[in-house]
């Protein structure tokens, strides 16, 4: 349970990280999502690439609204 705990705070910190990153970013589309991907890969590499996509999707859509 307590490694849950430090996934889920690793997830948020990347999330809001990236959700940051966008906002300042000066690249926009698919640029900056290759950017998000990147950084998520590197600060957690054990994310599989399929919930990788789902995390940089949901990003992508906050930052939309």
């Amino acid at each position: 349970m307590k490694n849950l705990g430090i996934i889920l705070a690793a997830l948020g910190g990347v999330a809001a990280g990236a959700a940051l990153g966008l906002l300042f970013a000066p690249e926009k589309g698919e640029k900056t999502r290759a950017n998000i991907r990147e950084y998520i890969k590197e600060k957690c590499p054990m994310i599989k690439s399929d919930k990788l996509e789902e995390i940089v999707n949901q990003i992508a859509a906050e930052i939309k609204d």
